[in-house]
């Protein structure tokens, strides 16, 4: 099993169980070894499914690569729970649907929910798509006011644009150097920017 999936399959066995409702065992063990994909997506599109089963069938789904799941998983990879954004990204890099880095960089420079945008960076940095650096050096732009909370996002984005490796980000990075917590990660980045050494 996917070590991602049984991390996954685990949390979803214990937020089921405590749901304590009637039934909740036997869908639970029922979405997690059906092969029918249409199974899965209805569990998606019907209503009153608990957000547990709806999270395990786009999972399921995203990691096969049936676009059924984009929605869905979208909608996690914005949630205010950190593993469900994280099981979202992970599913969502493995879909393969195109309209993935452009929802992935909505979110990510969505001010309004950047305390949720540390896995939309993730995931545009794994992607390697075209909105990805231009959404990077958007929000680590708007993390390098005075007292900004979202230390952790701008990591990501410094990290990520080092990954990413385009001079498009030095001048950002160059900015970043003049904020302490992100100096150390700022160098490392533009160390790994052709022409920034």
């Amino acid at each position: 099993m996917d070590e991602e999936l049984r991390v996954l399959t685990e949390r979803l066995r214990a937020e089921s169980a405590a749901s304590g409702a009637p039934g909740t065992k036997a869908e639970y063990d029922r979405l997690v070894a059906t092969g029918d994909h249409d199974e899965l997506a209805a569990v998606l599109t019907e209503p009153g499914h608990p957000l547990w089963a709806r999270e395990l069938a786009a999972f399921r789904l995203g990691v096969a690569g049936d676009r059924r799941a984009f929605e869905s998983l979208v909608l996690l990879l914005n949630h205010r729970d950190p593993p469900r954004c994280a099981s979202a990204a992970h599913a969502l890099a493995r879909l393969g649907d195109p309209r993935t880095a452009r929802a992935a960089a909505a979110l990510a420079t969505n001010e309004l929910r950047v305390a949720y945008a540390l896995h939309p960076v993730r995931l545009l940095v794994e992607l390697r798509a075209p909105e990805a650096v231009p959404a990077l050096i958007t929000t680590l732009r708007r993390r390098l006011r005075p007292h900004d909370p979202y230390r952790r996002v701008a990591l990501a984005c410094v990290d990520g644009l080092g990954t990413l490796g385009d001079d498009r980000a030095a001048p950002v990075l160059n900015d970043a150097l003049a904020h302490p917590a992100l100096a150390e990660a700022a160098v490392r980045a533009l160390a790994r920017i052709p022409g920034q050494r």
